[in-house]
């Protein structure tokens, strides 16, 4: 009997659902660093970028806040480091209360600005940006540049930790100036306490740059936080445009195999010193709903690098001869990209199946676009290395193997359905995420009772789309019952979701 109908994993089998929040108040504002000892061993082996659309006071537009390893010829070190972009313009001091004005919108934007409210925020931070632009228009603006201005490259130090950060001002970008600022710590010794104190130092510097410096707490109100994945509980839940590898579950030996992918893309000059050619192509296949759209978009998360998917509506076309002047447009606009970029066929077999089979004209155009595609393909990564080639398909048999060969696709991986292991680690990650982005002070969405290990029994060949499904009813359900009753409802207990479980293995599958 396979491992998934024995029922031999433990109850609770190390599956932490609660991330390690570490929370901290600075110049006004609450700071939250969440899993911060996951954030330093996962810049072991990969950049970790930790503010994902955090507001900042004007001119200041954004500041990206990175972890990362690097070895020299001594022991590793941590490298944090952090930008700091700046505007063009700054608000003028008699803009503000003209901005907001006394009526109900204006005042209920104050009210959710003073509540740390991160949306309110950002709209009046744009509106700032926005007015000052047009008082500049008018002559009545001034340069965010006026005057000498910081310039050059001083140090800051933490007194808590004594860690120093090189701040260099000023590099001129396209919409205004950036300013960094970069420590190093050995990576054996290099604790949470330096992710907080590079943070900090991050803030006294936006407070310079943002004429703020000398006020008690110039961050009144906001609220960060430092996370490897996006925490905002207005982003959309499903979106996967964000997906890393990391957030992968169920899948250790395909996300380990990704992870060398991107590894061999990052390192352009190892590879050709060694004269190794990285993969060109990626063929994955598998049921519907196994996470291989999102795998692809991870890996471009991975690598940093842009992610086109291309639909069969923008290749088959009734016409004779369009099928094959797209196809052979797609790759004339890949072999041009300057930018690293992940190219997915996505339902691969929908564009190109059947290839070589049936005499009939529809068979012959099929064959027309294969061949065109087999073309393109033999010499895309030597026209192009900034491009990978990603293909999925649920029906790999309707693919011809011509097509997939090595020097095509040079990985070919099976998704299966997740086994009960897999399932618990998907659920384990998908509600740990769901706490990370939307539990906050005085709310709980998820009760301490939760069994990964049960819901995955329960859940016997449910996909990782499925679950998703599963955990957005349970959320929804919780949403209308508060709504109705206009009183708190419980957090999602272990029966809610079991109980979910059944109602969507109930549903009738669509043919």
């Amino acid at each position: 009997m396979a491992a998934d109908e024995r029922g031999d994993l433990m109850p609770n089998a190390g599956y932490e659902l609660r991330p390690d929040i570490q929370a901290f108040e600075y110049a006004g504002c609450h700071v939250a660093v969440v899993d911060p000892a996951d954030i330093l061993a996962s810049a072991s082996t990969e950049r970790v970028e930790l503010l994902h659309a955090a507001a900042f006071p004007p001119p200041v537009r954004q500041v990206r806040y990175v972890v990362a390893t690097e070895a020299g010829d001594g022991p590793p070190v941590h490298v944090l480091e952090t930008e700091i972009h700046v505007g063009t313009t700054v608000l003028p001091e008699d803009v503000g209360p003209a901005v907001l004005g006394k009526d109900p919108l204006g005042v209920l934007l104050t009210r959710r600005v003073a509540a740390g409210d991160p949306w309110a925020t950002r709209i009046v931070d744009g509106l700032g940006y926005a007015t000052a632009e047009a008082y500049r228009r008018l002559g009545r603006g001034r340069p965010s540049d006026s005057g000498p201005g910081p310039s050059g490259t001083t140090f800051r130090d933490d007194d808590e930790t004594g860690l120093r950060a090189t701040v260099t001002y000023g590099g001129e970008q396209v919409a205004g100036k950036v300013t960094t600022l970069r420590a190093t710590v050995g990576s054996d010794v290099v604790s949470p306490a330096h992710l907080r104190a590079m943070f900090r130092l991050t803030l006294n510097v936006v407070a310079e740059l943002a004429g703020d410096a000398g006020r008690p707490a110039p961050f009144a109100g906001r609220r960060y936080v430092l996370s490897r994945y996006p925490t905002d509980p207005a982003a959309d839940p499903d979106a996967t445009e964000t997906v890393r590898l990391g957030q992968v579950g169920g899948l250790t030996d395909v996300v380990a195999q990704f992870r060398q992918v991107a590894v061999s893309f990052r390192h352009p000059e190892v590879m050709a010193r060694w004269g190794a050619r990285r993969p060109q192509g990626i063929l994955m296949y598998g049921p519907p709903g196994t996470g291989k759209t999102m795998l692809a978009r991870a890996l471009a998360n991975e690598i940093g690098a842009n992610f086109r998917e291309i639909r069969t509506t923008e290749i088959l076309d009734k016409w004779l001869g369009a099928s094959e002047r797209n196809i052979k447009r797609i790759f004339r606009d890949a072999r041009r990209y300057r930018q690293p970029t992940v190219l997915l066929f996505d339902e691969f077999d929908s564009i190109i199946s059947y290839a070589g089979m049936g005499g009939d004209a529809a068979s012959q155009a099929v064959n027309a676009v294969a061949g065109i595609f087999k073309q393109e393909m033999n010499n895309l990564i030597e026209d192009n290395p900034n491009v990978i080639v990603v293909a999925t398909t649920n029906f790999p048999q309707r693919v011809d193997d011509s097509l997939i060969r090595s020097g095509r696709f040079d990985i070919k991986l099976a998704i299966p359905l997740p086994d009960e292991t897999g399932r618990a680690e998907i659920i384990a990650k998908m509600i740990r995420q769901l706490i990370a982005r939307h539990e906050v002070s005085g709310f709980q969405m998820f009760a301490d009772d939760l069994d990964p290990v049960e819901l995955a029994r329960a859940s016997h060949r449910m996909t990782g789309a499925d679950i998703k499904e599963m955990l957005r009813r349970v959320q929804l359900d919780k949403a209308m019952q508060e709504a109705r009753s206009g009183t708190p409802a419980a957090p999602i207990n272990q029966d809610d979701l079991l109980r979910g479980i059944a109602e969507l293995r109930h549903l009738p599958k669509a043919s």
